[in-house]
């Protein structure tokens, strides 16, 4: 571990911004085999600060983990903060997605999501400046917290209108009690209306759990719903096909996420994809969570990234204001 100082600091920075933390809070760190390095720098980090720490970490044998494991769930209680610092298994989202419910039935905990976090993200992407992040976050959402409609499209062909009236937008860069975010964070994101989008989205960057894209992968949506895939690629096609028919809700629209942190690079882990500045990414499937509140319940949430979109918000006085231009935040 020769990055193990940077990576305690990267973290220490990243807990006393995102978690406000004190001397009382009592943390709680999911790890396993993979992740030990990382998980070692937010223990040191937290120990620093002078909070308490308790581990859980997944052995090989158990994964992937379908269940919340009993000491686990025993190990949750009295805890204020809880990271997640995994790595992420395709056949373990019903799990993860299950245990960030459990955590969040407690209003007062808050919770750090890193499923497939690496040491080069530690310190590229964790690594930043939150505070000019968070203001650059703030100032979209507060253009976007009026809008209706947002129409997004892109030089390979994407052209959908999405609703998002009464849908609130919010970011990830800082957590209250009964709150999670992603490390890397990095991004602002909806639930849109799940029966109001409609059109196409050329997907040219990455997908999650699948990584980066050889060839564009064409997404058609009528309603909220993902209608066909098209791709050069017929492998692709039939491995999404196969990982989106899990249930009737994999296929409607769950999110719509805008990248702003600057340390993000585009790898093929979504994790820190969907946090680059210069792309937008939508998700199909559970959004239950979500501020605003969303209505999809399927057992996953899967990203969909893709390069230099233009967003036009349309308002209801019929105001347009382009939010986006080929990738370049207008602010």
């Amino acid at each position: 571990m020769n990055n193990l100082n940077e990576m305690i600091s990267a973290a220490f920075g990243a807990i006393e911004y995102l978690f406000n933390p004190t001397v009382k809070d009592k943390i709680l760190i999911l790890t396993d085999t993979y992740s030990a390095s990382i998980a070692e720098a937010f223990k040191h980090a937290s120990i620093k600060i002078g909070c308490s720490v308790d581990s859980y970490e997944i052995t090989n044998n158990d994964r992937p983990l379908k269940e919340i494991p009993a000491a686990l769930e025993k190990m949750l209680a009295g805890k204020t903060i809880v990271l997640n610092i995994i790595k992420a298994y395709p056949e373990e989202i019903a799990f993860r997605i299950n245990w960030i419910f459990k955590v969040e039935e407690n209003k007062l905990v808050k919770m750090g999501h890193m499923p497939g976090i690496t040491e080069e993200m530690m310190l590229r992407s964790v690594n930043v400046d939150f505070i000019k992040m968070k203001s650059a976050a703030d100032k979209l959402i507060d253009i976007l917290k009026d809008a209706v409609q947002l129409h997004i499209t892109t030089e390979e062909g994407t052209d959908i209108l999405l609703g998002v009236k009464g849908r609130v937008f919010s970011g990830d860069i800082g957590v209250s009690g009964g709150e999670m975010c992603n490390l890397p964070c990095g991004e602002i994101y909806c639930a849109p209306l799940e029966t109001e989008a409609d059109g196409i989205v050329v997907f040219n960057a990455s997908i999650g759990d699948i990584g980066l894209l050889k060839h564009p992968l064409k997404v058609y949506v009528n309603r909220g719903r993902i209608t066909k895939f098209e791709s050069d690629d017929e492998e692709l096609v039939n491995k999404i096909t196969k990982l989106t028919d899990v249930d009737d809700d994999a296929r409607v629209i769950g999110e719509l996420g805008i990248g702003v942190n600057p340390g993000a690079s585009i790898t093929g882990n979504m994790l820190e994809d969907e946090k680059a500045i210069g792309t937008a990414h939508i998700a199909f499937g559970n959004n239950a969570d979500f501020p605003g509140r969303g209505q999809n319940n399927s057992k996953i949430h899967r990203d969909f990234l893709f390069y230099r979109p233009t967003i036009k918000a349309l308002f209801p006085d019929g105001a347009k204001k382009n939010i986006m231009n080929s990738g370049e935040i207008l602010l």
